[in-house]
C-alpha cells in the first residue's frame, strides 16, 4: 500500500484504539490536494484552516502529536511553541527519532537551527516504532517521544529561560513548506 495510505490507516487505528473521535483530530499538511481534504473529512477527521509551521500550542490538554516524516523545523516549532515543562510534559509525538536527528546532524546544526529540539535531548523518553519488513519506508525512523516532568524540571534552568521564536534564517535544508509558500 503507499506509505501516505498505510500512515492514515495506522493514524485511525490508533485513534479507535485510544477511543478519541475523528473530529477531535486535527490534520494539516500544506500538500492537501483537495481531493485528498475532501477525503479526510469524509472519515470525520478536522483540518485545521492555515499553515501553523508546527507552532501548536496544547493549550494544557494532553495531546497526541501523529508528525511521521515530518521536517525537523516541525519538531522544533512545536517544542518551541510548547516550551515549558509543565506543556512538553503533557505531550507525545509519533514521529521521526529525535535521537536519530542528533545522530544525523552536526552538533553546531542542529544547536544553530534546531535549538528546542538539541535542548530537549536530555528530557524526552523514546522508543522507536517496531520495524516490520512490509513497512520499512512507511514507518522508519518513527518514534514514541515524551516527556517525563521530572526529567524536564531536571534539565538546567537556563534551558527555559531562551524563548525566542525559530527563524531558520541560515538553514540550508529547510523541510517544511513556510506559511504563505502553499
Amino acid at each position: 500500500c503507499p506509505i501516505a495510505r498505510c500512515q492514515l490507516a495506522f493514524l485511525l487505528l490508533l485513534l479507535d484504539e485510544l477511543r478519541v473521535p475523528p473530529a477531535r483530530c486535527a490534520l494539516f499538511d500544506p500538500a492537501f490536494s483537495e481531493r485528498e481534504a475532501a477525503a479526510l473529512r469524509a472519515l470525520g477527521l478536522c483540518l485545521l484552516p492555515e499553515n501553523e509551521e508546527g507552532k501548536h500550542g496544547i493549550e494544557g490538554a494532553a495531546t497526541l502529536f501523529y508528525m511521521v516524516h515530518c521536517g525537523k523545523a516541525l519538531y522544533n516549532n512545536l517544542l518551541w511553541s510548547n516550551w515549558s515543562p509543565a506543556a512538553l510534559s503533557k505531550l507525545v509525538i509519533i514521529g521521526n527519532s529525535f535521537r536519530g536527528i542528533e545522530e544525523r546532524l552536526l552538533s553546531r546544526i542542529l544547536e544553530r537551527d534546531y535549538s528546542y529540539i538539541a535542548k530537549v535531548l536530555k528530557g524526552v523518553e523514546e522508543v522507536a516504532l517496531p520495524s516490520h519488513p512490509r513497512y520499512l519506508d512507511t514507518f522508519n525512523d518513527t518514534s514514541v517521544h515524551w516527556f517525563p516532568l521530572d526529567k524536564l524540571q531536571g534539565l538546567s534552568p537556563e534551558v527555559w529561560d531562551f524563548v525566542e521564536e525559530p527563524m531558520y534564517r541560515d538553514c540550508e535544508d529547510l523541510e517544511i513548506i513556510r506559511k504563505g509558500e502553499e
